[in-house]
């Protein structure tokens, strides 16, 4: 459940489950998660960069940083130039402790790559072009406390995964057929997970259209699996060697419907995206593996996303990097304004109770004893 793997941070898996403890009564229907209308680039990043683009503010694509110069002293990090390529050609950015760099460090998506309905999509195990992650590396050598990139990518088998978007356009549709299997209305219910699956795919039916321009006859399903070196139960070939059409097929075979995949695949296209990244974030780390968010010291430095450390919070969720980005700011600037706080329901009663009532399932317990154990020790007893 939410992508761990075997060998991934029980850190990481005691902090989801210290964080979403008010929730656990539905977890195992994955109630709670708040949906975008759209998917997440035409509901989120779409209107911030319009937004953005009406303030002034002007994004530069086709530009990579490559490094940073950091002054750092005991007390002090400020950064003092900016290394980047831009169309091939080496350039320089002088900066002063006026100006404000924010460094997103390390990504799960970095060198993803696609496949097509007749081409699987190809892993990418190029260590020196890395993006952002090449990025933090060259930082993380000025200074011990800016993080440990390589704890994040050291092994990129263990931290990827292959996922497929099918665009289906037959009618009735094996969309429909999806949600009767489940009982959700598009777009509501959670990820599905088929735990008989040798590559342990995991589907998703979101609200249709799920493109702000999607054509009106055509339905989009999300599915990826965790083990893609694992053999298929229908499809004898691992999932990574497998092309759009061969993933979806499999998956087709553990919904029930064998004999109509040749009828299904035809009016289907499939497109795998093979990340070797994507659950980097759970990886096994300690203390200091990620920097701060606003390291000591720091003048005019951040960082954002899922490779900072917000205490007592959860990565992979948006949520994450949006409270980094508020950190980041807020420290930065000096402003006298609250960070939202991190939930910490394990504080309330209510959802202690709650929560063992879920994990007792149909067992009785003595309440009065229950109390009597949580208040043990206190004032209250």
């Amino acid at each position: 459940m939410f992508a761990f793997e075997n060998w991934h941070s029980a850190l990481e898996i005691k902090r989801y489950m210290v964080r979403f403890m008010h929730l656990l009564e539905g977890m195992n229907q994955l109630e709670g998660i708040l949906h975008t209308k759209y998917n997440q680039y035409d509901s989120l990043i779409l209107p911030l960069v319009t937004w953005l683009k009406k303030q002034g503010v002007k994004p530069q694509l086709g530009v990579q940083v490559t490094d940073l110069d950091i002054k750092v002293t005991d007390t002090e990090k400020t950064v003092t130039r900016i290394y980047l390529r831009r169309d091939n050609k080496k350039e320089v950015i002088e900066t002063t402790v006026d100006d404000l760099v924010f460094v997103t460090n390390g990504s799960m998506t970095e060198n993803s790559s696609l496949g097509s309905m007749h081409q699987p999509a190809v892993l990418n195990r190029d260590m020196k072009q890395r993006g952002c992650w090449t990025l933090w590396e060259n930082i993380a050598k000025q200074s011990p406390d800016l993080g440990h990139p390589e704890k994040f990518v050291g092994d990129i088998d263990r931290s990827k995964w292959l996922s497929f978007t099918a665009t289906i356009t037959n009618k009735p549709t094996v969309f429909e057929y999806i949600l009767e299997l489940t009982g959700d209305k598009p777009g509501m219910g959670g990820a599905v997970t088929i735990k008989d699956s040798n590559w342990l795919i995991t589907w998703v039916t979101p609200r249709q259209p799920h493109f702000i321009n999607q054509p009106k006859n055509a339905q989009v399903i999300w599915a990826y699996g965790l083990f893609p070196d694992a053999v298929g139960n229908f499809v004898k070939k691992k999932m990574s060697d497998c092309t759009g059409e061969e993933l979806f097929t499999e998956l087709l075979y553990h919904l029930g419907l064998e004999d109509q995949i040749p009828q299904i695949i035809k009016c289907s296209n499939v497109i795998p995206c093979m990340m070797p990244y994507i659950t980097s974030q759970f990886m096994p780390r300690k203390r200091g593996d990620r920097p701060d968010v606003v390291p000591q010291g720091s003048t005019n430095l951040a960082f954002l996303g899922q490779f900072a450390e917000i205490p007592n919070d959860c990565v992979f969720t948006v949520e994450y990097s949006v409270r980094s980005a508020i950190m980041a700011v807020y420290g930065l600037l000096g402003l006298d304004k609250q960070v939202p706080p991190v939930y910490e329901g394990q504080f309330d009663i209510r959802v202690l109770l709650k929560a063992l009532k879920t994990m007792m399932g149909d067992k009785q317990f003595s309440l009065d004893k229950l109390l009597d154990q949580f208040m043990k020790n206190t004032g209250l007893k």
